[in-house]
């Protein structure tokens, strides 16, 4: 990640001005340096890399919730407030809209013989609320039968309307999820008219959204464990459900022209998150573990002209000389790097500068 080359960057320029005129790239040369230095132990151990970003805090999706019959609105839900399956969204004209599960939306109204998607929501919606059996009724069946008006007359019984049997366009929204409304379209009193939409709202699930820089999208992946960092300083874990694949630039006058992507966190324990909407937390990425790997700190990266880098080791007799390594997992939080090199190994002494 472009935090780890910066890190790396940092280390080659500052110890190569640090050891200037002092070592050759072949091992077994001895070293001489006069400034001021420390040792630390070469060490096996499990090494994770790791990358904190910004990111927000609140709740997936985002539902505009649209009317479709004509009238008065004479009742709206307030804003936080949660409507569950089965429950009303608001009224017009007095008449309660109820809110059903279901991606497709509302489009006509339902009644015996007529078949589709819609039905089969209505079908699974109507066994889920205890109005009809799965041995009445399947919930997966997208006809409209004898078991469905039955269901529906419970439900309009339920709702305190004419019990017809027959789900006019209008009584009910249909929505992925329960919703958690977030902004009042509609006012109260005012004339409701199909396709008007009447509030905003998003599902409970709590989640949080990361841009990332459109350069890291290979370093992120589906599955990666986080920590998240809340606004009062707690700690709770997560794991990414997304990343996206359309990078976008931030609009004109934006305190940054970077592309980013959208990348999706699944707190472990939502309840650990509270209640806090649209707040800005930190997010620590797991991108990559080795388990029993050589390490060594990265300050005691040496540049080496010739390209690559170099550990100097302490030999016996006091003896310093270099040994080139290759790089591989950096873990930015505890300033350690995996590296691989001949003749290297744990337990050995290395020569790390103060900086």
């Amino acid at each position: 990640m472009a935090a780890v080359v910066v890190v790396v960057a940092a280390v080659a320029v500052g110890v190569t001005d640090l050891f200037a005129g002092g070592h050759s790239a072949t091992p077994g040369v001895t070293a001489n340096n006069a400034d001021p230095t420390s040792l630390q132990t070469v060490a096996r151990e499990d090494l994770s890399s790791q990358t904190e970003v910004s990111a927000t805090l609140g709740y997936a999706g985002s539902y505009s919730v649209v009317n479709q019959t004509q009238g008065t609105v004479t009742s709206l839900p307030a804003i936080g407030q949660v409507v569950n399956q089965g429950q009303v969204l608001y009224e017009v004209s007095g008449t309660p809209v109820v809110l059903l599960y279901g991606s497709t939306p509302a489009y006509r109204s339902l009644s015996e013989d007529v078949t589709g998607t819609d039905v089969e929501e209505l079908n699974a919606d109507l066994v889920a609320l205890g109005y009809v059996t799965s041995t009445e009724l399947s919930p997966t069946s997208d006809e409209f039968t004898y078991a469905t008006e039955v269901g529906v007359e419970k439900l309009q019984k339920a709702l305190g309307v004419t019990q017809n049997g027959t789900l006019s366009l209008g009584q009910a929204v249909f929505e992925p999820s329960a919703v958690r409304v977030t902004s009042l379209s509609a006012t109260l009193g005012a004339a409701a008219q199909a396709g008007q939409p009447v509030f905003s709202a998003t599902s409970t699930t709590r989640q949080v959204s990361i841009a990332l820089d459109a350069a890291e999208q290979s370093e992120v992946a589906v599955g990666d464990k986080v920590t998240i960092t809340l606004p009062n300083s707690q700690t709770t874990p997560g794991v990414i459900s997304s990343v996206g694949t359309v990078a976008t630039t931030p609009a004109s006058g934006s305190s940054s022209s970077t592309p980013t992507i959208t990348v999706l966190v699944n707190p472990s324990d939502p309840a650990a998150t509270g209640s806090w909407d649209q707040a800005p937390v930190d997010v620590t990425i797991t991108t990559g573990t080795v388990s029993h790997a050589l390490v060594v700190p990265i300050d005691a990266l040496l540049a080496q002209a010739s390209g690559g880098y170099a550990v100097e080791v302490v030999g016996t007799g006091g003896a310093h000389y270099l040994v080139p390594v290759t790089l591989g997992l950096f873990d930015d939080a505890d300033g350690l790097v995996q590296v691989t090199g001949t003749g290297l190994a744990a337990g050995q002494q290395i020569v790390v500068p103060n900086l």
